[in-house]
């Protein structure tokens, strides 16, 4: 028995012994597993950190796409915009052009119309340069050839009004006062004649000239009509201004003697002179050119003229009364105008029948 029982207890050794190791073998196993297990989980928290380092990376890339998307929305908006704006640019541009082209040929045409007035200008140069030989002759005819004879029939007039008057006939000395009318007529035309030539051809050399002395001067010269008439002549503020001295002397001259000559007859005359300065401004119609400018008047109570003549009483040999009644040439007034005109400026007359005249005169304050 016993021999059995250590035979038995050897095989249960033995069995213990396979099993220990087979347990040590699984515990093995197991700690591997296990080992594998803590090393996938470890991997696993790494991949999972990583999976969400890229989901949030992902939500970065996607509220950064959509501030892009944005940003694109906006450029296309402001794109379109750019591109609305360069179409009305382009139209602009092709109307700006349109009318470079419309300017240029515009430009071609003035060019061409100042090139035809150069020529037409260098034209009435040369007749001007011809006309005013011919002027200066005609001065000296004026002056010598047409007086000379003149001064014979003044001369012989006065022999005869000195020695044989009393023995011509009434009609005798009707025919002769007629001659010496005649012949003083003639000796003003010629006169008057002459100031407007040398009106015309003389050097304008303009000087800083009180109106006060110069109507003072005019004014000692007509002396005698004056007092003849009981003229009375008032000056109100008159100013410095830039003028031909000797030109404009003969302008108020003429001026205050029409005035004088065109009185009525029971009324003593009043003539009032005056100026004043007029700072430029273009909307004002009374501006001459592009500066400032004086306005000169004078005006009276005379016998007047009809308001349709306001042009016409500056041409030549113009006259608006009868010559019988009232003498003169009918230049006084031309030469008045031409002066005017020496000094850039403009003139013209407003009047009424029996209610007197005024003539404005506008000269630049620069010359």
């Amino acid at each position: 028995m016993t021999g059995k029982e250590n035979a038995s207890d050897k095989t249960t050794s033995d069995e213990n012994k396979s099993t220990h190791a087979e347990l040590l073998l699984a515990n093995r196993k197991l700690a591997y597993q296990i080992q594998e297990n803590e090393k996938r989980a470890a991997e696993l928290v790494i991949a999972n950190k990583e999976l969400a380092f890229q989901n949030q990376e992902k939500e970065n890339r996607a509220a950064e796409l959509v501030i892009a998307n944005e940003e694109l929305a906006f450029q296309n908006r402001e794109k379109g915009k750019r591109a609305a704006e360069l179409i009305i640019a382009n139209k602009e541009l092709a109307f700006q052009n349109a009318e470079k082209e419309k300017r240029a040929a515009e430009l071609v045409i003035a060019n061409a119309e100042l090139i035809f007035q150069n020529i037409e200008k260098e034209k009435r140069a040369i007749e001007l340069l011809i006309a005013n030989k011919e002027l200066e002759s005609f001065t000296f005819i004026s002056s010598h050839d047409l007086q000379e004879p003149l001064r014979k029939i003044q001369a012989f007039s006065k022999r005869i009004l000195d020695e044989e008057y009393r023995n011509l006939s009434e009609k005798g000395r009707h025919y002769f006062e007629r001659t010496r009318v005649s012949a003083l007529h003639m000796q003003n035309l010629i006169n008057d004649l002459l100031a407007y030539s040398r009106t015309t051809a003389s050097e304008r050399k303009f000087e800083k000239s009180d109106l006060n002395k110069i109507v003072r001067e005019v004014m000692a010269a007509l002396k005698e009509e004056l007092q003849q008439k009981n003229a009375v002549i008032e000056m109100g503020k008159l100013h410095e201004v830039m003028i031909i001295p000797f030109q404009f002397r003969q302008l108020l001259q003429n001026l205050i003697a029409n005035s004088l000559k065109f009185s009525k007859p029971e009324t003593a005359p009043h003539i009032v002179i005056k100026s004043d300065f007029i700072k430029y401004d273009a909307a004002d119609a009374r501006a001459i050119g592009k500066g400032d400018c004086f306005h000169i008047s004078v005006s009276d109570n005379g016998i007047g003229f009809d308001p349709e003549y306001n042009e016409r009483i500056f041409e030549i040999f113009q006259r608006l009364h009868n010559k019988e009644s009232y003498e003169g040439t009918g230049i006084g007034l031309t030469i008045v105008k031409k002066i005017i005109e020496n000094h850039n400026g403009t003139i013209s007359a407003v009047g009424k029948e029996n209610e007197g005249a005024r003539f404005d005169i506008f000269i630049p304050a620069h010359q």
